[in-house]
């Protein structure tokens, strides 16, 4: 089973969650992201947060049509997501996908793509992507992964997270790399492009982070 969590970012910078419904997939809100899901006529296994950021109105409805919430203090040591992360890791999930992370403040931002690293999920081989209207973010480990063209998101880029990433081989893409050592800080992967219809990236030990993205929404 897919677990789909919406988080309470802008919501203009959300897809349109409809398009990654289907029998195989289940949802969990947090905070404003609960009635992001409800507004949408799709229905949260879970809910999770202090939810100060939802009107009266928005939390009787919330708690009406919700089975399952948690509600937590505001003053805590994880933000909301990463307890609705956690739960999701219970759960077995065969994959994850987080929406509406990004945009708005950049400590949240940058602490949700923080937990994208946590240990726990990186030694799980779960694959969880934070996906926005213009990015799709995920890491990789050491090996050889598959990239196919979306014609919505054209670039590639590929950061390395630990101080090296090793060997890093590039094969279909307009600038092509062969076992090269990249380092933290460095820009050489930035804004890459397909030229096939899909392409490859292995590399021997680091991590690093993926990222397609698109000049424009749409």
């Amino acid at each position: 089973m897919e677990y789909c969590i919406v988080a309470g970012g802008p919501e203009r910078y959300l897809p349109d969650l409809k398009a990654f419904h289907s029998k195989y997939v289940k949802w969990v809100g947090v905070d404003r992201g609960v009635f992001t899901l409800l507004q949408n006529n799709l229905e949260p296994e879970g809910a999770f947060g202090d939810f100060d950021s939802v009107s009266e109105h928005e939390w009787t409805m919330i708690k009406d049509r919700v089975k399952s919430v948690n509600t937590y203090q505001p003053e805590k040591d994880e933000t909301d997501l990463e307890l609705a992360l956690n739960w999701v890791l219970t759960q077995n999930p065969h994959s994850i996908k987080i929406f509406g992370a990004t945009g708005g403040r950049l400590d949240h931002f940058m602490g949700n793509v923080q937990l994208l690293m946590q240990q726990d999920l990186l030694a799980s081989g779960i694959k969880c992507e934070l996906i926005d209207i213009q990015n799709h973010l995920w890491i990789a480990k050491p090996g050889e992964h598959i990239v196919v063209e979306e014609a919505s998101r054209e670039y590639v880029s590929f950061v390395p997270i630990t101080d090296s990433v090793e060997k890093l081989t590039l094969t279909g893409f307009k600038y092509p790399l062969k076992n090269r050592n990249i380092f933290r800080g460095s820009t050489l992967c930035i804004s890459n492009e397909l030229i096939q219809s899909s392409g490859t990236f292995s590399f021997t030990n680091g991590i690093l982070m993926v990222i397609r993205s698109s000049d424009s929404a749409s």
